[in-house]
């Protein structure tokens, strides 16, 4: 007797477009790789909103990317043991909650953590959607993928700093962190 199987779907896209998933992942990396060379543009204006110094004002920086550093090895351990959809949208969230938090900051100790919490949220995002890119799209179609988040990943800090210094200049340094409000949200009810 002969078992009948149901075709296999071309990619773990299944019936979806998978550039439309592509698509709507990129977000969240978009917003994570622009955040970073944003708040650097408006470093100063931050140190004197928060009362701090040039020197101390590095910290802000420094804290984002040494939390993010820390995650980047361990993100495919934890999609592993979270699920990778799971992972991938507690990331965004922590990222999307840390940059309003960042927004909200009265001091720069309170900076300072937000920054860790969001570094930890971002850094989970670039590697996650490298596998949800693997997955999604077959072999011979994963270079134009992956050449999609290289094109993301190269777009956003070219126009970081000139969009944070606008933002700086004409709203206020609180706007650099809380624009990534609605970036988040909108990849959240995407994904």
């Amino acid at each position: 007797m002969a078992a009948t199987h149901a075709a296999l779907p071309r990619s773990a896209a299944g019936p979806f477009n998978p550039w439309l998933i592509a698509v709507i992942v990129s977000i969240a990396t978009f917003m994570e790789v622009l955040d970073t060379t944003i708040a650097n543009v408006a470093l100063r204006h931050i140190a004197g909103g928060l009362g701090a110094s040039l020197d101390q004002s590095t910290y802000i920086t420094t804290s984002y990317l040494v939390s993010n550093a820390i995650v980047l090895p361990i993100s495919g351990w934890l999609a592993n043991v979270i699920g990778r959809k799971r992972f991938y949208m507690i990331c965004v969230f922590l990222f999307t909650v840390s940059s309003v938090a960042c927004g909200f900051a009265t001091s720069l100790p309170m900076m300072i953590v937000f920054r860790v919490l969001q570094g930890l949220g971002g850094g989970g995002l670039a590697p996650v959607e490298q596998s949800i890119f693997a997955d999604t799209f077959t072999p011979d179609k994963r270079a134009m993928a992956f050449a999609l988040y290289g094109f993301t990943v190269v777009t956003a800090p070219a126009i970081g700093p000139m969009l944070g210094g606008w933002i700086t200049e004409n709203y206020s340094w609180h706007w650099v962190f809380l624009i990534n409000l609605p970036v988040g949200m909108v990849s959240l009810v995407l994904t």
